[in-house]
């Protein structure tokens, strides 16, 4: 990262695959908390893999004053080929039209009122999300995922959209994590070690404290027998990664008003 007059920069390599991921998030964490504006120079990328794509998504929600100088067709495709938005995710610097997105590529399936209901598109997603009601700053989330960048990406999201958040890195260390307090949300991964999302649903669900709590699975897996495991289990909602930041935080909005 280098820094000048008109605030940092952060020179992408070529290369931004899973390898790079952690170390990368660790530099837009650290940007993120300076005053200056960043931006990011992409005009070397050839390789922009998901981890790094939702990297960078959940940075621009953090720091709307996070921009991007000359981003290669690797770069913007790769924001494209998932179906996100690149314009709206983070603010793009450059004269090329914004990637257009298509009901035929949702990627997020989330619930409303009842459990683990029909898909929700892109298309037929939440209207763009207004000022934050203030309420929502004593509202708290447990996130649940033994994957440490994830973690870190919700963190960023979450924090910046006003929640208090809670982190356990697997099904047992959420459970413990949670006890018997209170949460008004508990974001689990399905594939973990010692206890999986299943686990973790079937677990609360057991607990008075937490039989009615929103439980929304954020998760690779996209098999309709899986949701349906999920949903017979007692969770409320099914998201795909990778995940749009405004979109997750109007699914938990939806699910906890």
């Amino acid at each position: 990262m280098t820094t000048g007059g008109t605030g940092a920069a952060i020179v992408l390599p070529a290369m931004l695959d899973l390898s790079a991921a952690e170390g990368f998030l660790a530099t837009m964490l650290q940007a993120s908390e300076s005053e200056e504006p960043v931006c990011l120079d992409a005009s070397a990328v050839e390789t922009l893999t998901l981890p790094c794509v939702q990297i960078i998504l959940a940075a621009k929600r953090a720091d709307s004053r996070l921009t991007v100088a000359g981003p290669t067709p690797a770069f913007l495709s790769a924001f494209a080929d998932l179906g996100l938005s690149w314009e709206d995710g983070a603010g793009l610097n450059a004269p090329h039209p914004p990637p257009v997105k298509t009901p035929e590529e949702p990627t997020v399936e989330a619930a409303a009122e009842e459990p683990i209901s029909e898909t929700v598109s892109e298309s037929a997603a939440e209207a763009p999300l207004t000022e934050m009601d203030t309420t929502d700053m004593a509202k708290r989330i447990l996130t649940i995922d033994d994957s440490k960048t994830m973690r870190d990406m919700l963190m960023l999201t979450l924090s910046d959209a006003g929640y208090d958040v809670l982190q356990a890195v697997d099904g047992e260390d959420g459970i413990e994590v949670l006890g018997d307090r209170k949460v008004d949300v508990v974001i689990t991964d399905i594939n973990m070690p010692k206890m999986d999302g299943y686990g973790v649903i079937r677990n609360l669900r057991a607990n008075p404290v937490h039989k009615g709590t929103p439980i929304l699975v954020l998760t690779t897996e996209s098999d309709t027998e899986k949701r349906n495991l999920a949903r017979d289990a007692g969770a409320t909602g099914w998201m795909v990664k990778p995940f749009d930041p405004d979109q997750l935080v109007a699914t938990i909005r939806k699910v906890c008003p």
